[in-house]
C-alpha cells in the first residue's frame, strides 16, 4: 500500500492538486488509524490530509476509487431496459440502499463497448479506440430524466419541487456511481495509470473556458466569487507593504549617528499609491462568452482595489456595459448573452476586432489616462477582417499600462484567422484558459 499510496500521490499532483512529503505522511497515518475496511470513512481521512482548496474534491475521489476500490461483479442475470427503469424509478421516489447495483447491473448490460463485455442484447458497438465501459451510454439508455418528470409531480406546487430536489440529488449520486464502476472497468482492461491520466476529470478551475459544458460552468461559477475574494485580501496586503518603499540612505546615517554609527533602525521612504483606474474591454461573441463572463465577473468583484471600473464589451461594434454589474454581488448565469442582446454590441453578429477597437476610439477614448489600466479579454480572432493596429496602438499610448487576456492556448495565436500574434506586439498578451490562469494572470498583474 506504500507505493500505491506513492503512486496515488503523484497521480494528484500530476492533476493540479499540490501534495507534498508532509501530506503524504498524513495520509499514510490516517490509513493506519482508519484502516481498509471501511472506504468511505477512508477516502474522507485521506482527504482532510491530502485537499488544501475548494474545487479538488470531485478530482480526489475519482482518482481514489481507481486506486483504492475494487471492481464488484454484478448478477449474472439480465433484465430488460424497462426493468432497469423501473428499479431506477423506485431508487429515485426513495432512498433505495441498492442503488449501486442497480448502477453496475445497468452498466454491465448498457455501457459496455468495443467488446469489453456482453453490453446489451444486441451486439455491442465497436468503436477505434478499443474496448472499454460507458458511463454516458448507460444515462442515455435509461434517460433518467424522463423518470423525475413523472415521479416529481405532487399534490401541491411545494410537493412537487421538493420530490424534484431529492430525486435530482439522487440521480447525481446514480450518475457518480455509474462513473465510477465504468472507471474502475476500464482501469481493468487499460490499467489503472493510463485511466487515472486520461479518464478523470479535471477540476473546475482547470477546466478550459472555451471547452466547459454547462455543468462544469456552474461549477466554476461557484469557484470565482470566493477566489475573488481571496485575490482583494492579497492584493490590499501587497499594497500596504508597498507603501513602506525603499531605504532613504542619508536620514539613516544621520540617525544612526545615536547608535556609533551602527544603522539599527533603518528610515524608509514613504510612498504614494493612488488606486489605478481600470478600463475592461471584453470580446462577447459566442466563441468566448464564457470566458467574458467569468474574467468580468472577477474584475467586479475587486472593485475595492481601484479608484474606478468602467466595462465595455463589444462584437463588431463596442458600448459601455459599466451598469449590468452591482458591485459586491455576482452576476446571474448568462449575464454575457444577456448584454449581448440589450446592449449595442453588435451590428452584424461576427467578430470585428478592427471595427470594435475603432468604435472605442471614436466615442469612449476618454475613459483611458495617466493613471488608467486597459484590460482587453478576447481571441484576437478577427474573422479575416482588418485588426486595426494602429487604433490598438493608440489605446496603448493613451493608457498607463494595457493588457490583452486570451482563452487559447499560445501556440493558436498564429493560426487560422487569429490577430494574436500581431496585436502582441502592441500589446502584452497573456494565455488564460482556466480560472486558475485567471486569478494568477489577474493577482499578478492589478493593481500596479
Amino acid at each position: 500500500m506504500t507505493d500505491r499510496l506513492v503512486e496515488f500521490v503523484g497521480l494528484l499532483r500530476d492533476h493540479g492538486i499540490a501534495a507534498g512529503p508532509s501530506e503524504t505522511l498524513d495520509a499514510a497515518s490516517a490509513m493506519l488509524a482508519l484502516g481498509l475496511s471501511d472506504r468511505a470513512r477512508l477516502r474522507s481521512g485521506m482527504a482532510a490530509c491530502l485537499l488544501r482548496r475548494n474545487g479538488q474534491r470531485a478530482v480526489f475521489n475519482q482518482l481514489f476509487d481507481l486506486y483504492f476500490l475494487t471492481v464488484e461483479q454484478p448478477p449474472a442475470a439480465t433484465e430488460s431496459v424497462e426493468s432497469l427503469r423501473d428499479r431506477l424509478t423506485a431508487a429515485l421516489t426513495e432512498d433505495d440502499p441498492t442503488t449501486a447495483d442497480l448502477a453496475r447491473q445497468a452498466l454491465t448490460q448498457l455501457g459496455a463497448y468495443g467488446g469489453a463485455g456482453t453490453g446489451r442484447s444486441e451486439t455491442p458497438v465497436t468503436t477505434a479506440s478499443g474496448a472499454g465501459w460507458s458511463a454516458y451510454q448507460t444515462m442515455k439508455a435509461l434517460r433518467p430524466e424522463e423518470l423525475i418528470e413523472r415521479i416529481a409531480v405532487g399534490p401541491t406546487e411545494l410537493d412537487t419541487a421538493v420530490r424534484t430536489i431529492e430525486a435530482n440529488r439522487r440521480l447525481t449520486e446514480f450518475r457518480t456511481a455509474v462513473q465510477t464502476e465504468a472507471r474502475l472497468r476500464s482501469a481493468q482492461l487499460r490499467g489503472t495509470e493510463y485511466i487515472a491520466r486520461r479518464g478523470v476529470q479535471s477540476s473546475p478551475d482547470q477546466i478550459d473556458f472555451l471547452g466547459a459544458r454547462e455543468q462544469d460552468l456552474a461549477e466554476m461559477r461557484r469557484l470565482v466569487h470566493p477566489l475573488a475574494r481571496k485575490l482583494a485580501t492579497r492584493l490590499a496586503a501587497r499594497r500596504r507593504k508597498s507603501v513602506r518603499g525603499h531605504i532613504d540612505m542619508r536620514r539613516t546615517l544621520r540617525r544612526s549617528m545615536a547608535t556609533g554609527g551602527v544603522p539599527i533602525a533603518p528610515v524608509l521612504r514613504a510612498r504614494k499609491h493612488g488606486r489605478p483606474d481600470l478600463v475592461v474591454l471584453a470580446d462577447l461573441s459566442g466563441s468566448v462568452t464564457g470566458f467574458a463572463e467569468f474574467t468580468l465577473q472577477l474584475i467586479q468583484a475587486l472593485q475595492d482595489q481601484f479608484t474606478k471600473v468602467r466595462s465595455f464589451g463589444f462584437i463588431d461594434t463596442c458600448d459601455e456595459i459599466t451598469d449590468f454589474f452591482t458591485p459586491g454581488e455576482p452576476p446571474s448565469p448568462g449575464l454575457a448573452a444577456r448584454i449581448a442582446r440589450e446592449a449595442n454590441v453588435a451590428r452584424y453578429g461576427s467578430s470585428n476586432y478592427g471595427e470594435a477597437l475603432q468604435g472605442f476610439l471614436d466615442h469612449h477614448l476618454d475613459a483611458l489616462g495617466p493613471r488608467t489600466s486597459l484590460l482587453i479579454l478576447g481571441d484576437a480572432r478577427t474573422n479575416r477582417t482588418d485588426p486595426n493596429l494602429p487604433a490598438l496602438q493608440t489605446l496603448c499610448d493613451r493608457a498607463k499600462h494595457a493588457y490583452w487576456l486570451n482563452p487559447e492556448p499560445s501556440r493558436s495565436w498564429p493560426t487560422g484567422d487569429s490577430a494574436a500574434h500581431l496585436y502582441a506586439e502592441y500589446v502584452t498578451m497573456h494565455e488564460c484558459r482556466n480560472v486558475k490562469q485567471l486569478a494568477e494572470v489577474v493577482g499578478r498583474l492589478l493593481p500596479n
